[in-house]
C-alpha cells in the first residue's frame, strides 16, 4: 500500500520546523534608491559552520515529472542550510522531514510553495530533490561549496511514497 501525500499552504508557521519561508508578505522594509526601491532585508537565516566552505548562488535547472510521482530518495546538508526561488515565479513543491538519523515515513510533509515564495531548508533538515511540477524550471540556489566534511547524505526508501496529481 502507497503512502500518499498531501500537499499543504506553505506559512512561515508551518514550514517553521524545516526552516524559513521567503517572501515580502508582512515584513519590514525600507526605502532605498531615492525611494524607488523597497529593499526586504535578512528574510533566511543562512547557516554554514564555520568548516563549511563558501556561501555559493547557483542556478538549478529541474525537469519536469509525471505525477502521480514516487519519492524515493531524501537528503539532508548537515553543513549548511539551503534556499530556493523560482526564477519562473511559478509555484512548486517542496518535501520535507524534520532533523534526524533518517526522515521518518510518518513525518514527511509536502508542501506547495507559492508563486511568491522561496524557501530556505535548515541545516540538517531531510528534503526531497528539487522538481518541477510542469515544464523545465530554473531555482536560485544558496548553499555553499568546499569546506571539510561531508555536506550531503541521502537515504532511499524501501516503502512507496507517491505525491498523485495535484
Amino acid at each position: 500500500m502507497a503512502y500518499i501525500l498531501k500537499p499543504e499552504l506553505l506559512t512561515a508557521a508551518a514550514f517553521a520546523p524545516f526552516g524559513d519561508v521567503i517572501e515580502t508578505t508582512e515584513r519590514d522594509f525600507y526605502l532605498i534608491n531615492y525611494g524607488k526601491t523597497e529593499r526586504y532585508s535578512d528574510l533566511a537565516n543562512l547557516d554554514t559552520l564555520d568548516n563549511a566552505g563558501k556561501p555559493t548562488v547557483s542556478i538549478f535547472r529541474s525537469q519536469p515529472v509525471q505525477f502521480p510521482f514516487r519519492i524515493e530518495v531524501m537528503e539532508r546538508h548537515p553543513q549548511s542550510s539551503q534556499a530556493f526561488i523560482s526564477l519562473e515565479r511559478k509555484p512548486f513543491f517542496t518535501v520535507v522531514a524534520p532533523v534526524g538519523d533518517q526522515p521518518l515515513l510518518g513525518q514527511i510533509r509536502l508542501f506547495l510553495v507559492g508563486a511568491q515564495q522561496g524557501i530556505n531548508y535548515r541545516r540538517g533538515v531531510w528534503h526531497h530533490y528539487m522538481f518541477s511540477p510542469e515544464d523545465v524550471r530554473d531555482f536560485i540556489c544558496l548553499d555553499r561549496t568546499g569546506g571539510t566534511g561531508n555536506n550531503c547524505d541521502e537515504y532511499r526508501f524501501s516503502e512507496e511514497i507517491l505525491i498523485e496529481a495535484c
